[in-house]
C-alpha cells in the first residue's frame, strides 16, 4: 500500500462528476491513514478560492467544501502555479493553507518511494 496519494484534479464544475470524485478520493484516502495531496490544476484552480466550492453542486455527493476542508486538515492543498496565474488568480487572494507551487513541485512530490498518483 502506498503510504502517500498524490490527486491531481484538472477538472471543475464543467466535469462535476470527475471533480467530486477527485476530492471525494483523496477525503477518503485521509480517513484510511494514507498521506494526502491534493493538486487543483486547469480549471480545478478556480476551487482554490473562497466561496468556489460552497458553490459546487452535484447531487448524491459529499459536499466538496466540507472535503476540501478535511483534505486541508489532515493533507495538503497545492494550487498550480501556471493554472493561478492564466486565470489571474493572485496568492492573496487564495485561501488559507493552500499553497501555490510549479510542476517541479509536482513531479519531485510524485517521484518519491511510497507515493500513488491519481489524474481526474
Amino acid at each position: 500500500m502506498a503510504s502517500k496519494l498524490v490527486v491531481k484534479v484538472m477538472v471543475g464544475a464543467d466535469d462535476p462528476e470527475r471533480c467530486a470524485q477527485a476530492f471525494t478520493v483523496a477525503a477518503m484516502a485521509l480517513t484510511s491513514g494514507v498521506a494526502v495531496s491534493l493538486w487543483l490544476t486547469g480549471d480545478a484552480a478556480w476551487f482554490a478560492l473562497p466561496g468556489k466550492c460552497e458553490e459546487f453542486e452535484l447531487p448524491q455527493s459529499a459536499p466538496l467544501a466540507q472535503l476540501r476542508d478535511a483534505i486541508l486538515a489532515g493533507g495538503t492543498i497545492t494550487l498550480c502555479t501556471q493554472c493561478a496565474v492564466r486565470r489571474g488568480i493572485e496568492s492573496s487572494a487564495v485561501i488559507s493553507g493552500i499553497t501555490i507551487a510549479g510542476a517541479a513541485s509536482f513531479v519531485e512530490e510524485i517521484m518519491a518511494d511510497g507515493v500513488q498518483a491519481l489524474v481526474y
